[in-house]
Parts: C-alpha cells; sequence; structure tokens
C-alpha cells in the first residue's frame, strides 16, 4: 500500500503538470483525470490544498514582483484576480463535475457488478439452454423412434435407436435422463424386435395363404412352357429330343421370361423377411432368429398337408390344390435361400423339400385305392407330372417323385389291362363267329382303316353289300388293341423318365391280353359242336396272327427308348399259330366225326343175292356232304387248309370205309357185296376226281387196291411178293389176307352148290 507521502508527491507533480499545460485544451486534459484520480482515491481534499498552495506560492511570487514593479504588478494582480475569479469558478465546476464524476462512477461500478453478474447468470443460462437442447435432442430422436416404429419402419427405428445411444446419449451422459433413456433402450430394442416378428408372422401368414395360388400361377406358367416347346418342336423335329427344364428348352425360352413371385397376378415382398433379418442380425440374434424361422416354416409344412386327399373326383381338384401348395411354398423356400443366403440354407431347404415329398406320396399312394378308372389316374399322372416340371425349374431334386411315377404307371398299366381283358371278354363272348357283312364302302373303309387286313381285291373293285373273311370281333379287337397302345403311350406325354418300362410292360400287357384273353377264348369255342364257328374261329386264329406280326413292326416303330434296338417277338403270335392247329384238327374231328355218323348209317348186305345198281345213300349223302362244307362253311378258309381238311376227310372216310368188310361181325363177302363196295368206291373216286387235284386220290388208293383185290380173279397173285407191290402195294399186309379169306370162303360155298 502507497504511503501518504507518495500520495502527496503525486498530486503535487499533477498540479505542476496541470500548471505547466501550454493551452487550455492541456490543462483541462491534465485537469481532468487528476480530478477524477483523486475522486477515485479520496484525495480531492488534497488536490484543492495542493492547488491552494500553488495558488499562495504564486501570488506570493507576484507580491515580490509585484514590490518592484507596481504597475506592473498592479496589472498582475488583476490578472490574477482574474484569474482567481476564474479558477474559483473552475473549481466550483471541478467540484461539480466531481460530484457528477463519483455518482457516475458508483453507477458505473453498480453496472459493472450488475453485467458480471448478468455474465455469470447469462453464461449458466446459456449452459442451460445447451442442456436442455441436448435433452430435447435425445427426447426427439427416442420419440422419433416410437414414431418409426409406429410407422412400421423398424429398420430405421433400430439405427436411430442405435445413434441415441451411442452418440446422443454420451452427450448427455451427467444428467438423470440419459440413465432413464439408457435403461429404456433393451425395452425398445425389445418392442423393435417383437413388432418386427409381429410383421414377419403376418408376412408369413400372408405367405401361407397365397402359397396355393402362387401354385396355381407357377403350374400355369410350366404349361404355357409345355406349349412353347411343343410348337418349337413342331417346327424343328431335332428340339423333340429335349424335354423342359434341359437347357436347351431354357434358352429357347428365355425370350418369354417370367417372374412367378413378381407379376400381375401375385406378387412376395420379401422386404418383411430381410428387414427382420437385419434387425435380427443387428440385434446380435441372428442364430435365434434363424432357429425360429425354421420352427414356423416347419409348422406351416404341417399344416399344410392335409389328414387325407381324395383322388376320385373328375376334376381331382383336390390333388391339384395339394401340389399347388407345395409348389408355392416350395418356391417361396428357394427364394429365401436365393435372397437371403445366411437365413436358409439348401440343406435346410432340401429337408422341407423331402420331407413334403414322403408326405406327399404316401397321402397319394393311399387314395390311390379308391382309384379304378385308367382315364382318372392319367389325369391325376398329368397333374403329377406338371408339378414334377414346375419344381425342377426351381432345381428341386424329383428323383423321388419320378420313382413313384413308376408305381402310378404300374397302377394305370393294371387298369387298362383289367378294363380292355374286360372288353375283350365281352367281344369275344358275343360275337356271332359268322363271317362279317359289310354293307357299303363307308363301313368298309371304316373295317379296313383299323384292322391290319390286305384286301384280296381294290377297293374301287369292291361289290356291296359283301362279306369279310373275319367275323365283327376281329375289327372290334383291332380297335381295343390300337387304344390299348395309345392309352399306354399317353402316360409318357409331358413328363415320363422311364420309356423303356412303358415299352417293357406294353410288350407283356399285350402278350398277356391277346394270349389270354383273345385266343384262349377262341380256344376254348373250339369245343362247340357247330362246324361254321369252328371255321370262323380258325379263319380269326389267322387274321389275328397275322394282326401280331404287324403289331410286332408297329411297337419297333412306335418304340419311345430310342436306346433300346432290335425286333420284338410277341409270343401271342406263336399262340395264335399254334392253336391254328389245334382249330384245323378240332374241324377235322367235327369233319370225321359227321363222316363217322354218315359211314355208320351204311348198310351193306354182304351176302347180297342181287347186284346194286346206283351208290349206296350213305356214299351220295357223304360226297354232297362234303361238297357242301367246301362250298360254304369251309369258304372262307384258305385253300391249302381247304385242301387239307378235304385230304384229312378223304383219308378218313377211305379208313372207315375200308374198316367196314374188316368189321369182326363181317364173317363172309359175296361178289354182290364185293361189287356194291365197289361201286361206292368208284362212286366217290369219281367226286375226288371233279375237286380238280390229283393228290386227293392218293388217300383212296389203299381203299381202291383192296377192292380191286376182293375182285380180281387170281388172288393168289397178293401172295406174290412182286406182283402186290405193283399191283396191291398200298393194301394192308394184314387186312388184304382177311379180307381174301372171308371172300374166298363164300366163294368155295358157291363152288360146293
Amino acid at each position: 500500500m502507497p504511503s501518504a507521502s507518495e500520495h502527496h508527491d503525486n498530486i503535487e507533480y499533477a498540479v505542476q503538470q496541470i500548471v505547466l499545460s501550454p493551452s487550455d485544451e492541456g490543462f483541462f486534459e491534465q485537469l481532468i483525470p487528476a480530478i477524477k484520480d483523486a475522486s477515485k482515491g479520496g484525495r480531492g481534499y488534497q488536490l484543492l490544498q495542493s492547488l491552494s498552495t500553488f495558488s499562495d506560492d504564486r501570488e506570493a511570487e507576484i507580491e515580490n514582483i509585484c514590490s518592484c514593479n507596481h504597475q506592473e504588478f498592479t496589472t498582475s494582480v488583476n490578472q490574477l484576480l482574474r484569474v482567481r475569479e476564474g479558477t474559483v469558478h473552475l473549481t466550483s465546476e471541478i467540484l461539480r463535475l466531481n460530484q457528477s464524476i463519483q455518482s457516475s462512477t458508483e453507477k458505473l461500478a453498480e453496472q459493472k457488478k450488475a453485467l458480471v453478474e448478468s455474465r455469470g447468470v447469462r453464461q449458466n443460462i446459456d449452459e442451460t439452454t445447451q442442456a436442455l437442447e441436448d435433452c430435447l435432442e435425445v427426447l426427439r430422436l427416442a420419440n422419433q423412434v416410437h414414431d418409426l416404429l409406429g410407422k412400421k419402419s423398424h429398420y430405421a427405428a433400430l439405427r436411430a435407436l442405435d445413434e441415441l445411444q451411442n452418440v446422443h446419449l454420451r452427450e448427455i451422459s451427467q444428467y438423470k435422463i440419459a440413465e432413464m433413456i439408457q435403461n429404456s433402450v433393451p425395452i425398445t430394442k425389445k418392442l423393435i424386435a417383437e413388432a418386427v416378428m409381429t410383421d414377419l408372422n403376418t408376412w408369413l401368414f400372408r405367405i401361407r395363404e397365397t402359397s396355393q395360388f402362387l401354385g396355381e400361377v407357377a403350374f400355369y406358367h410350366t404349361e404355357q412352357r409345355r406349349a412353347r416347346q411343343k410348337d418349337r418342336a413342331e417346327k424343328f423335329a431335332y428340339l423333340k429330343n429335349f424335354r423342359l427344364n434341359s437347357a436347351i428348352e431354357l434358352v429357347f425360352d428365355e425370350d418369354a421370361e417370367f417372374d412367378i413371385l413378381d407379376n400381375e397376378d401375385v406378387q412376395v415382398d420379401f422386404t418383411p423377411l430381410m428387414e427382420c433379418l437385419h434387425i435380427h442380425d443387428a440385434l446380435g440374434q441372428t442364430d435365434r432368429f434363424r432357429a425360429n424361422y425354421a420352427a414356423t416354416r416347419r409348422q406351416q409344412k404341417e399344416l399344410l398337408m392335409p389328414a387325407y386327399i381324395s383322388l376320385v373326383d373328375i376334376d381331382v381338384a383336390s390333388l391339384s390344390e395339394f401340389l399347388e401348395g407345395i409348389a408355392g411354398f416350395a418356391i417361396v423356400e428357394r427364394a429365401t435361400m436365393k435372397k437371403c443366403p445366411e437365413l436358409r440354407s439348401t440343406a435346410d431347404v432340401d429337408e422341407l423339400w423331402d420331407s413334403m415329398c414322403q408326405t406327399a406320396i404316401t397321402l397319394i399312394s393311399k387314395a390311390l385305392y379308391e382309384v379304378d378308372n385308367a382315364e382318372l389316374l392319367l389325369k391325376i399322372k398329368g397333374i403329377i407330372a406338371l408339378f414334377i416340371q414346375t419344381v425342377d425349374s426351381w432345381q428341386y431334386p424329383v428323383g423321388t417323385l419320378d420313382s413313384f411315377l413308376l408305381t402310378l404307371f404300374e397302377k394305370y398299366a393294371e387298369l387298362l389291362k383289367r378294363r380292355f381283358s374286360d372288353d375283350f371278354q365281352e367281344i369275344v363272348s358275343t360275337d356271332d363267329y359268322m363271317p362279317m357283312p359289310i354293307n357299303n364302302l363307308d363301313e368298309y373303309d371304316k373295317v379296313v382303316n383299323v384292322s391290319w387286313y390286305t384286301p384280296d381285291k381294290d377297293r374301287d373293285e369292291s361289290r356291296f353289300p359283301c362279306v369279310l373273311p373275319f367275323s365283327q370281333m376281329y375289327p372290334l379287337c383291332c380297335i381295343d388293341i390300337r387304344n390299348f397302345l395309345n392309352q399306354f403311350y399317353f402316360f409318357l406325354d409331358d413328363h415320363f423318365q422311364h420309356p423303356r418300362v412303358i415299352d417293357d410292360t406294353l410288350k407283356m400287357s399285350l402278350d398277356e391280353l391277346l394270349s389270354e384273353k383273345v385266343c384262349r377264348s377262341l380256344v376254348e369255342r373250339l369245343s362247340s359242336q357247330y362246324l361254321g364257328q369252328i371255321v370262323q374261329i380258325l379263319i380269326n386264329l389267322e387274321h389275328f396272327e397275322i394282326a401280331c406280326q404287324e403289331l410286332e413292326q408297329l411297337l419297333v416303330a412306335a418304340r419311345s427308348s430310342s436306346s433300346t434296338g432290335g425286333s420284338i417277338i410277341l409270343s401271342a403270335t406263336e399262340e395264335f399259330r399254334s392253336n391254328k392247329k389245334t382249330a384245323e384238327k378240332r374241324i377235322f374231328e367235327l369233319v370225321n366225326s359227321k363222316i363217322d355218323d354218315l359211314i355208320g348209317t351204311a348198310e351193306y348186305d354182304w351176302m347180297a343175292p342181287t347186284l346194286e345198281t346206283e351208290p349206296s345213300n350213305y356214299m351220295q349223302t357223304l360226297t354232297r356232304y362234303l361238297s357242301n362244307i367246301m362250298n360254304s362253311v369251309l369258304l372262307g378258309l384258305p385253300t391249302e387248309i381247304k385242301e387239307l381238311i378235304y385230304f384229312d376227310a378223304l383219308s378218313h372216310a377211305a379208313t372207315m370205309i375200308l374198316s367196314l368188310p374188316l368189321s369182326p361181325e363181317v364173317k363172309k363177302i359175296n361178289p354182290n357185296g364185293v361189287a356194291a363196295l365197289a361201286k361206292d368206291v368208284q362212286y366217290l373216286t369219281d367226286f375226288v376226281d371233279t375237286l380238280g387235284n390229283p393228290i386227293l386220290q392218293e388217300n383212296l388208293d389203299e381203299l381202291q387196291q383192296t377192292v380191286a383185290l376182293m375182285q380180281a380173279e387170281n388172288s393168289d397173285e397178293y401172295y406174290d411178293a412182286s406182283t402186290r407191290n405193283k399191283k396191291y402195294g398200298r393194301v394192308d399186309a394184314m387186312n388184304g389176307p382177311l379180307l381174301l379169306e372171308k371172300y374166298e370162303n363164300i366163294l368155295l360155298a358157291f363152288e360146293e352148290l
């Protein structure tokens, strides 16, 4: 703290400076600060005392000077008085100014104090304002999170919450509100997770409801692709070798690209799923979400599988809807795997697919027991094939389904066999076994077109009405055979990966039907006693043999499996061929039986007293019978068969006629009896001559030579080997002597008489 003497020196120095100012402006410039400093320091009185002292010193100096020069002194006194007067006035002004300055200084001090205080308050206000703004921003973001939740912008809400937690809350971490909001973050995250799961569940429900329609659209798209592929195959034959979903087909179909999941009929938006996945990934709950999603999809898969399906509907609507639902479900799964590989792996999707396939096969297999109609089964196969081609385009394995089609084909083949077996059985049983009458050209064309038959005459040379050699059953069976073939190959349409099975099964089934249902049924009817029916059966067997040969060629040409070559041999061909012999034998039996009956009516009087002038009635009836059956019943038979029947009939007739005199009951034969027999033999020989076939005469050689032997003048020639071989070579070595003995006995009796 400065001493009083130092203050005094300072004031005096200030007074000197004021007095020594060269001008009024300088005077005031020195005076005012001095007054101000004295007022602040409370030394105003000292300043006045210094100024008074200075004034007194100057007066003394002036008086001293004035005593030397009075006038000048007087003048100086006057000037000094004026100065004094001015000084007094100035002093009063200074005092007034001092008071004013003091008053202003006090106000200024108060204002400065108020300013300092206001600056502190303002700083506090600013800090408080900033804190409030930060808190309000945090609250705004917190409200924004809830607003975004309300708008279902879940991922944006999570991002906002993350920004709130990691950025803005740190800025107000010293406040209680930060702790409160920080504590609410897990709850908010849980709310976001629940909200997004709610939306996902809604999406999953809609997907489940949409799956069947999605599958229906996919089926329709596959059918369109089928149609386009068929049109291309008709234009370019080599394209028939490429199936649907092959690389070639996919390249050709690129221009007709169609998005199953986004089109005018159905739109599947994966945004909710992807958003849910992103959110759970951000929450670090990806594994949990993946497990929950997989469980949910498994539950939906189970809901998709009904406890039972019916396949007896005409349009098989339940099966179609069932497979459409599976296809839609599978398409969504495959699309999910492609869009979110971290959510659905190939193993997960294939596991669900395998499960659905096995369940579907089990349900369809159970329902197949109710199906007893081949056309309905073909519709079922068509739907399953459409399903296979649809899911195959989404890279699903379809081997199990292809194998199931084999089971379906076995059922189909069995139903076809059963149906056509009944048809064949009915055709065979209801046939009239008469040559088929044709009334006009239209009927003729229809029969010839459906039958394996080559007419003897050209179509233009035919005259109507006419008769075709086979009975009505043959063209009807031909129609059924053609239908049977077509029905089998219908199963190959659209999709079937086992064409060789169709070829083999068709051959086996066709063989079985022709052998067991046609050939065997015809053979069973050979027991008939009606010769005309037996003849017609033989003719039919002949044509069925031809049909089988044609069928063998047709099966080779129609073979669906190009990898297998070689000829096809139907066992039914040999069946018909061998049973033709059976029918021929039966004809022989009936003809010979009739011959036996006719010859059994012969009434030879071996000891006739007179000669017969006419052939026996039985012989006339026999020749008339043979002539009639050849020109009527046997007319339709091939010439070689008719000649064979003639040959056998004449051989049998000769044997039976020869057995008459050989009968043990005939003890003696006279020349008249031999003459009657000779006349009948000659009559028969003349009849055979009219047939124009010299070979047939050979059947009568034994009979003719035997009669000649009995009529010989010298029967001893027979016992001469050279003569016997020349004249009686065909005579039985046992029968000749026996007949000669009977004849000779009667000659001896005549001689004795």
